[in-house]
């Protein structure tokens, strides 16, 4: 009998390491510590439960680089976008998903599997020989980060990273806010009106970032530097960047008409996002905060529509964890030295639950042919998958490692009708070409 795979972190990159490896014909044995020893940011020990969003975003595989990403993952039958897309939600043009849903139905598909079992417990070690994925994820317990870095003889990088807050539908006024996608988005009425948005005068955002600056933050601990990966940035953090830094980002008004005054251009504009299926919740996007509760409260009911916002959840932050990725590991995921052990997930230095997913579904096909006693490469660096795994081990600079997104920077260079400058040409060439060579990937791996 094969033996079999084992896997410690259940959560999106465990979870279709685990999928991927079962559906390969090999045993696997999937590891997670919650519900007995919990996290900061976890609510619930359904795998896969998503905490800091629920969007995956852009699902567009024509002119976006994560839209190609899901792309690859569907066509390698992943289990975590076959649930995301079960459980979708209007997001104009994004793949957003009803997070308790979606991490149910990730639970239920592992554990009714037959070649999956499920163990519950900490892993406090490093295992000395058989076949791992460790993909805990940014919040590896304390015990299991000190005996990485005992292993790897330095220490793990380091980011905070922030959560939004969730506000309950019914508390939020909408003879104020409206529903709306920017720039009406959306192939139906309800993609077209998947957000709720919350205008402001030039008056009211200037005392919005008054309030935002003078608010109670969270303070790091002696020691600690905060470093924040620039794509989750806290709203206040960018505040300090300039006052007109969040009205050119998660506040810019552009693509939007106040239904209520359609002729009065709104200064700023907050955008909230439904959470979930039922449209009971709804996040406010792009406003992770280490602001303390009591400030945030203050705060986030000065924004027009929210005076009587009631909070399901507040923001927070927390410390992110991920190794240095290019000094570490192999093309093949693995600890240099060590190839009995394989990392996957945001702990290798991806951001975003797609390409943390995305790193585990082809851990999970590694670890599952190395069972078999075969050797799986990566994808070709041209494929979005190949070219966010070239990038952490081995094509990112070591001395400035910092977690990336999926992007087309991250792609070898294409030659597109117009020239490599005119965008609209480049973009569907870098996915074209994606997409055939991640389908030749798929088909070297069938038998025979």
């Amino acid at each position: 009998m094969t033996d079999p795979v084992h896997i410690v972190g259940a959560g999106l990159a465990g979870s279709e390491a685990a999928w991927q490896a079962a559906r390969a014909g090999v045993p696997v044995i999937l590891h997670e510590m919650r519900p007995e020893r919990g996290t900061f940011a976890h609510r619930t020990g359904d795998c896969a439960e998503m905490v800091c969003s629920n969007s995956f975003r852009s699902d567009d595989d024509v002119m976006n680089a994560v839209g190609q990403l899901h792309w690859e993952m569907r066509a390698a039958d992943g289990l975590i976008m076959a649930m995301a897309d079960r459980h979708r939600l209007p997001a104009g043009g994004a793949l957003a998903v009803d997070r308790d849903a979606f991490s149910a139905s990730v639970t239920a598909a592992l554990a009714s599997h037959p070649l999956i079992t499920l163990e519950r417990g900490e892993m406090r070690a490093l295992p000395a020989d058989g076949n791992w994925i460790i993909a805990t994820g940014p919040l590896t317990s304390d015990a299991l980060a000190a005996a990485i870095r005992t292993e790897t003889g330095a220490d793990a990088l380091a980011f905070f990273d922030a959560i939004a807050p969730i506000v309950h539908a019914d508390t939020i006024d909408m003879s104020i806010a409206w529903r709306q996608s920017r720039y009406d988005k959306g192939e139906t009425e309800a993609e077209r009106t998947a957000y709720v948005n919350c205008p402001m005068t030039r008056e009211e955002y200037e005392g919005f970032i008054d309030a935002l600056l003078a608010a109670e933050k969270t303070e790091f601990h002696e020691g600690e530097t905060a470093g924040y990966f620039d794509g989750c940035l806290p709203i206040e953090v960018m505040a300090e960047r300039g006052r007109e830094t969040l009205r050119h980002g998660p506040m810019k008004p552009v693509g939007l008409t106040n239904a209520h005054q359609p002729d009065v251009k709104p200064h700023a504009v907050v955008q909230l996002r439904r959470d979930n299926a039922l449209g009971t919740l709804y996040n406010i996007v792009g406003f992770q905060t280490k602001m303390k509760y009591g400030a945030q409260t203050d705060v986030f009911r000065r924004i027009p529509g929210l005076q009587q916002a009631a909070f399901a959840r507040l923001g927070g932050i927390h410390r992110n964890s991920f190794l240095n990725s290019p000094t570490l590991l192999d093309d093949r995921m693995r600890l240099r030295g060590r190839p009995h052990l394989r990392f996957a997930g945001q702990v290798t230095g991806v951001e975003g639950y797609v390409e943390s997913a995305a790193m585990g579904l082809l851990a999970g096909r590694m670890a599952a042919a190395q069972a078999r006693g075969q050797d799986l490469p990566p994808p070709p660096g041209t494929t979005a998958t190949g070219a966010l795994v070239h990038h952490i081990t081995g094509g990112a600079e070591a001395r400035s490692f910092q977690p990336m997104n999926v992007n087309f920077g991250l792609f070898p260079p294409v030659e597109a009708k117009g020239g490599r400058r005119a965008r609209a040409a480049r973009y569907p060439a870098y996915t074209d070409r994606a997409k055939q060579d991640f389908r030749a990937w798929l088909a070297s791996q069938a038998p025979g």
